[in-house]
């Protein structure tokens, strides 16, 4: 299923599951079938017992502390046999990556960890209809390379019918064999076999917003950044950032940050990658005071972050969460991007967010909570953009984000670093990598193992 940012794919695929109209209020006309059932009519339970979805935010359907249990649960729920969960269970976390993690605690997985978790609740009960809302969007490569494998598999054996909502159409493309596709406003473009499809509305999609395989799409040309235009002094030539030996644990003995050291320069472009469980989010989270380190030294613009009042760090620093939602405070768009700000930042406001494509005249009522995933980031970084930090800090910036919104970040990031702020973000995207990256650190298993300038 593919689609612009907003365009009802999620929406549709929680229709799907049968979870609207009834877990989550809303209107439906019109009739959806499962198996030549009605699904209004199965009842929750019934529906449950058929399909398996893993949605956009998937720590939202984490239940149990430890992971194994947490593979368990659903199953528990459907009355399985013991010895038939004991066999389950660990299959189920070997094919998505997680074989040796059975008793890590759920909640202290990386963010894309957490995505295989609930993917692997899911596939445990082999149900007849899965359901996957971006399941890629926090893997990196060996993760997103294992999912597809496996999502290939059950392609062939016909051990279910799959419907999947993603932006990364490279990978995903040759498993396709209907291609729904949706506009703005959610009509479908066009609906068939895969090729066909393609042949007759690429124009169309592409217009739309709507992620294209390379060999339909070329792609993007490179974003003209050009040289930082700090201040002219000798400050500007400091490290805006630096940090010593830093090392973090959420559990005793199990380090998620190990040693490290670096030097950040105002109008740099870092990209953190690494393996899912590296230690990038709680790296970055450190270097802007939003963790503080167990050891080593952090300082931001020569301070301590983690000592800072919160409007002083908010100025010199913003984050973006993996989870934006997790941020917001206010119960509309409008209250949310204004919170806190002076009359001068507020007066950024109009002009941002229509340039993020979320104008206030549409948006301004609406729930942050009720946004699309694409939408919600969007949001959150307005929040931050606004205030105009000397540091930035986006945690897999690019998630959600439909061709269009790819576009937009790019522009506004350029012109935000061209004035001398400096990029840290953490990402699994190869795509932003290249286009914006003019150094790439590479984490594994807390150290740093890689900091290299690239081109």
């Amino acid at each position: 299923m593919l689609g612009p940012s907003g365009s009802g794919k999620s929406t549709l695929a929680l229709a799907l599951a049968g979870l609207i109209p009834g877990e989550i209020p809303g209107t439906i006309s019109g009739r959806l079938d499962l198996d030549g059932e009605d699904v209004g009519a199965m009842g929750p339970p019934a529906v449950a017992a058929r399909v398996g979805v893993v949605f956009q935010d998937p720590s939202s359907q984490l239940v149990m502390e430890r992971v194994e249990d947490d593979v368990a649960f659903g199953l528990e729920n459907r009355a399985w046999p013991v010895a038939a969960m004991h066999r389950r269970v660990p299959a189920a976390l070997d094919a998505v990556g997680l074989a040796g993690q059975e008793r890590r605690r759920s909640r202290r997985l990386s963010g894309g960890q957490q995505q295989r978790l609930a993917l692997a609740g899911v596939l445990a009960a082999e149900p007849g209809l899965l359901i996957l809302d971006e399941p890629t969007a926090n893997l990196d490569p060996t993760g997103a390379a294992t999912l597809i494998e496996a999502l290939g598999r059950i392609r062939e054996d016909r051990s279910a019918t799959v419907v999947l909502i993603e932006h990364r159409v490279d990978e995903v493309w040759p498993l396709a064999d209907l291609v729904l596709a949706l506009d703005g406003v959610g009509r479908p473009i066009d609906v068939g076999p895969r090729d066909l499809v393609a042949a007759r509305s690429a124009d169309a999609m592409r217009a739309a917003g709507i992620w294209l395989p390379a060999a339909i799409d070329p792609g993007h040309p490179r974003p003209a950044f050009g040289r930082p235009r700090g201040p002219a002094d000798a400050a500007a030539d400091r490290p805006v950032i630096e940090a010593q030996g830093l090392r973090y644990a959420f559990e005793r003995g199990d380090p998620v940050v190990r040693d490290a050291s670096l030097a950040i320069a105002r109008g740099e472009r870092i990209a953190l990658v690494g393996p899912n469980g590296s230690g990038k989010s709680t790296l970055a989270r450190m270097l802007v005071g939003l963790l503080r380190p167990q050891a080593g030294v952090v300082r931001l613009g020569g301070s301590d972050p983690s000592r800072l009042p919160a409007a002083e760090l908010a100025r010199r620093a913003g984050y973006v969460f993996q989870e934006p939602e997790r941020q917001f405070l206010a119960q509309t768009v409008r209250d949310e991007v204004m919170l806190g700000l002076t009359p001068i930042e507020a007066a950024r406001v109009p002009n941002l967010m229509a340039r993020l494509d979320l104008p206030l005249e549409v948006f301004a009522e609406r729930s942050p909570y009720r946004l699309s995933g694409g939408e919600q980031r969007r949001l959150s970084l307005a929040c931050i953009l606004v205030r105009r930090p000397t540091v930035l800090v986006l945690d897999e910036p690019t998630f959600g984000q439909d061709r269009d919104g790819y576009d937009g970040l790019l522009t506004i990031l350029g012109e935000h670093l061209d004035h001398g702020a400096c990029l840290i973000a953490a990402t699994h995207d190869q795509r932003f990598v290249r286009d914006v990256a003019t150094r790439v650190i590479e984490l594994d298993d807390g150290w740093i193992v890689g900091d290299e300038v690239v081109a």
